[in-house]
């Protein structure tokens, strides 16, 4: 304190000796030397034995982090903010006013209206002060908002505030990025509803609730689906439920070059072609990965000439929906939603957030319009679609086209349907003209049986349920005496192959433990449910006996494990199957033949058995 005693008395006392002479400098210094305690600048200035000219200074406020102006009396309010003459009135009175200093002039000139006015402004730049405007608003220091890094995961999209191996919500390692998320206003969803606001007539927003029994008064059945007619339609159709659902939000996933824009675009094609009404209908398909020469170019191979079908090439979901407003589509096609994106919402197309904001906003599109939007979705290498599990939470089905490499044939599964079962199966061969129908499914799973020949040994035709289809596979067993290996299996679970060699050395009397089993499905197939534990029995008792299985010959049943053989869901389902591709026998339990009594089966002969001996004298024996 005595240090800064010392500056305040030498600074005044500068200011007293050089007053006259420097006026200008009288602010300039009164800006750089300020006083904690106002006391100790009280000091009068006097030239002449009088208090003529009072001290002005300036002290900072530890509480409201600004500046107070004070002086040595209440009339010098005032001159701190009055000029001494009217050729002053410039910028530098301007910048000298705001810090509060005062030049020169005379008290009683003042009048009442400058004294008021003065007062006026002193209390507006203190006021300031209290709201915040402090040393670091004066030197530009504002505090602004920074960018906060989060680490999600590229599974599941789970956030974690710090890294971590393994996602704590998806248990899976190696998946968790950085991801720097900038505080800015998303603007996304707001936007979104604004462009389909748009569609919408004006009144559109008075929403008010409605009884269940008015809402479907007026509509036909014909309304409630877009029926999808053809063989390639048919197939679709089965897997959504029935056909498109207007208003519908339908994702479409698979593999890359399994088929997806295919499919899209051969769906696009049946729809503009207008066989399900009395005029085509317009569809528009948005690549945001091809061009509209290449999505051309597929269309004329395919031989696809709808003239109602539209292709825009574009990424921004402003633009797209902007630009086929005028069209008024049936159906929008967007291939895909990795590559879409929305300006108003951060990150780059393909990231977390723009593709849950783009669904987002596609969602409440198609439920306002009514028009159903197609999407197509990445796979990850685990198989699962890309982007955050909340997209396939979001829209209305997902469906799975799956298919090997080395295979032509395709799989559409439906894993999620809200108007529909989600136990069908759509199946398809990828030719040069697109996907085709594959009429006879079972055609997949079945090699050529001419002859009763002793190399097809070890060969059993189960059936198996897929969905509400039934599907007839091939299951190959191998015994060999002498091996390295004592058991494998392939496509089968390999603790019901282990409990059904030993049901059928215990049960059955057959001396197969020094033998090495070696069982396989045909088209690499995973047999799953219990209704293939006969047909994997039959191919090791062949194999085994060296006795091969006549062709035309089927087995559906569950093994127990004292032999017995037991009844499996969908029977009639399974047995109507086996009849219509032309089958002669098919070997079940006992007790389903007299239920399945009613069934018409044509020439098939259904045999009942009740254990595996009676099995293996059925099937092993010569007539």
């Amino acid at each position: 304190m005595k240090v800064l005693r010392s500056i305040c008395f030498t600074h005044n006392l500068f200011l007293h000796r050089n007053l006259s002479r420097t006026p200008v400098s009288l602010s300039s210094f009164s800006r750089h030397f300020h006083s904690s305690n106002p006391r100790f600048a009280l000091n009068s200035l006097e030239t002449d034995g009088t208090q003529t000219t009072p001290h002005v200074w300036t002290a900072h406020e530890g509480l409201t982090g600004g500046l107070s102006t004070s002086c040595s009396r209440q009339e010098s309010i005032t001159q701190g903010n009055e000029l001494g003459s009217g050729d002053e009135a410039d910028a530098d009175s301007e910048t000298e006013r705001t810090y509060g200093k005062a030049k020169n002039a005379n008290l009683s000139d003042v009048d009442e209206t400058q004294k008021a006015k003065g007062n006026t402004e002193l209390m507006s730049r203190k006021k300031a002060s209290v709201n915040g405007s402090g040393l670091g608003d004066m030197f530009g220091n504002k505090k602004k908002g920074k960018g906060k890094t989060k680490w999600v995961c590229q599974n599941c999209g789970h956030s974690e505030v710090q890294w971590w191996g393994v996602c704590r919500s998806c248990d899976r390692s190696g998946t968790m990025e950085s991801v720097l998320e900038v505080e800015t206003k998303n603007r996304g969803l707001e936007y979104s509803e604004t462009l389909a606001r748009s569609w919408l007539p004006k009144d559109a927003g008075d929403v008010e609730p409605v009884r269940l029994i008015d809402v479907n008064r007026g509509v036909e059945l014909t309304d409630y689906r877009i029926p999808l007619l053809g063989p390639f339609g048919s197939e679709v159709a089965r897997v959504l439920g029935g056909g498109l659902v207007p208003g519908s939000l339908v994702l479409i996933g698979g593999d890359p070059g399994v088929g997806k824009s295919t499919l899209l675009l051969q769906m696009a094609a049946l729809i503009a072609e207008g066989h399900n009404c009395d005029q085509p209908a317009c569809v528009v398909y948005v690549s945001g990965e091809e061009s509209v020469i290449q999505i051309s170019s597929r269309a004329e191979r395919m031989k696809i000439g709808a003239n109602e079908l539209y292709l825009y090439a574009g990424t921004d979901i402003e633009d797209i929906l902007v630009k086929i407003q005028p069209l008024s589509p049936r159906v929008l096609i967007v291939d895909s939603i990795q590559t879409v994106y929305l300006k108003e919402v951060t990150g780059s197309a393909g990231g977390l957030s723009q593709v849950r904001e783009c669904t987002s906003a596609l969602l409440r599109f198609a439920k306002k319009t009514n028009i159903p939007v197609l999407l197509a979705g990445h796979v990850t290498k685990a198989g699962d679609i890309a982007g955050p599990r909340v997209l396939e939470h979001i829209v209305d089905a997902v469906l799975y086209l799956e298919g090997e490499k080395c295979s032509s044939h395709r799989l559409l599964r439906s894993v999620k349907n809200r108007f529909g079962s989600v136990d069908e199966l759509g199946i398809f061969e990828m030719s040069q003209l697109g996907l085709q129908t594959v009429l006879n499914p079972s055609e997949m799973f079945l090699s050529d049986q001419n002859s009763d020949s002793e190399f097809l040994a070890g060969v059993a035709v189960a059936v198996i349920m897929d969905g509400s289809r039934a599907f007839l596979i091939e299951i190959q067993a191998l015994c060999v005496s002498s091996s390295t290996v004592s058991r494998h299996v392939n496509g089968i679970q390999e603790s019901r192959a282990d409990m059904i060699i030993s049901v059928l050395a215990k049960q059955a009397g057959l001396k197969i433990q020094e033998n090495a089993v070696f069982l396989n499905v045909v088209s690499g197939v995973s047999l799953t449910e219990t209704a293939g534990d006969l047909a994997i029995a039959a191919s090791i008792c062949s194999s085994f006996l060296e006795f091969p299985i006549p062709s035309g010959v089927a087995f559906i049943g569950e093994i127990g494990l004292g032999g017995e053989l037991r009844m499996v869901s969908r029977m009639d389902k399974r047995v109507s199957t086996v009849a219509k591709l032309g089958y002669k026998k098919c070997i079940v339990p006992e007790s389903a033949v007299n239920s399945l009594a009613a069934l018409d089966l044509g020439e098939m002969e259904m045999i009942g058995c009740n254990d595996l001996k009676g099995v293996i004298n059925t099937v092993f024996t010569k007539n």
